[in-house]
């Protein structure tokens, strides 16, 4: 058994997808497959049940992964402590992002970090808020960016981002006049939102209860670009952060900012308690504060 099929066998697993793993190995997918194939084999034991439709580990697969967490823990411990000789920031950083904050920020701090740290890789996994926070508890990444609150009591925690939240609506919407908008005026509207795994699933849902409505979903997604073409398409209306309107580019869409209630997106850096970070990661945990991102700059200037 060699460590880069077990290397590999992880990158499958966290992306939950072969062509995706393969992509960031820079592999074909056939060479992916045969290297995962080789080590079922070494361990005469199926890692994955193909039988389903989703990817799933099987109960030796989760045995497997649990292990293998712990073998590539104990050797990136074993670089960390060893930054101290070095003084050099070397490596690579894992860096958990929900897919709407990965589009708005993620390109400008691979390309600060790049400048000032070239020897550094910076790899991007990107799940919902909900499922990042689980792989930073688990060593799965070094760092998450996620919707806050979080625990204390595991992570922690530096507050980095706020945005408002407005009303994404078509330009021929009954709304689409107003200049601002309350929440209660939502309340025969078919929302668009993201799915459970995504924090800003439980924040719509939260607002429009605490305002008196349990909203109308018409659609669930994982993807922010997907909402707003269907808000394009006149089928609902959806509440997102202010940002990303910049970054959409569909005329027909009009945002609406929220006069009641106040509604924030706040982000916060997380990494987890207790832990010893490398050297590489804590240059970054210094950089991510004093950047100023193109997506905010856009519409407070």
């Amino acid at each position: 058994m060699e460590l880069r099929e077990l290397k590999l066998f992880l990158e499958v697993t966290n992306y939950n997808s072969f062509t995706k793993a393969a992509e960031h190995c820079y592999l074909s997918q056939s060479s992916l497959s045969k290297a995962i194939k080789k080590l079922e084999e070494e361990l005469q034991l199926e890692l994955f049940d193909r039988s389903t439709r989703h990817m799933q580990l099987t109960e030796a697969g989760k045995i497997v992964y649990k292990q293998s967490q712990k073998v590539f823990k104990v050797i990136d411990e074993l670089n960390v402590q060893l930054d101290q000789f070095r003084e050099v920031a070397t490596g690579e950083i894992k860096l958990g992002i929900p897919p709407l904050i990965g589009t708005l920020f993620f390109s400008e701090i691979a390309c600060n970090f790049e400048e000032l740290y070239p020897d550094v890789s910076l790899i991007l996994i990107e799940r919902g808020a909900k499922v990042i926070n689980q792989l930073v508890e688990e060593g799965t990444v070094d760092l998450g960016i996620v919707v806050l609150p979080e625990d204390e009591s595991k992570f922690n925690i530096t507050p980095f981002i706020q945005d408002n939240f407005v009303l994404f609506v078509h330009e021929e919407h009954r709304l689409a006049h107003k200049k601002n908008i309350k929440l209660k005026e939502l309340e025969d509207e078919k929302f668009i939102i993201f799915t459970e795994d995504f924090a800003l699933h439980d924040i719509i849902i939260q607002a429009c209860e605490t305002a008196g409505f349990t909203p109308n979903i018409a659609l669930k997604s994982s993807q922010w670009d997907v909402m707003i073409e269907v808000v394009a398409s006149k089928l609902g209306i959806t509440l997102l952060p202010n940002s990303i309107f910049y970054k959409q580019t569909n005329k027909n869409v009009k945002i609406i900012p929220i006069e009641e209630p106040d509604l924030f997106w706040n982000l916060g850096v997380i990494t987890k308690k207790n832990s010893h970070n490398s050297l590489a990661l804590r240059e970054l945990l210094n950089l991510l504060p004093t950047l100023k991102f193109t997506a905010l700059q856009n519409y407070k200037e």
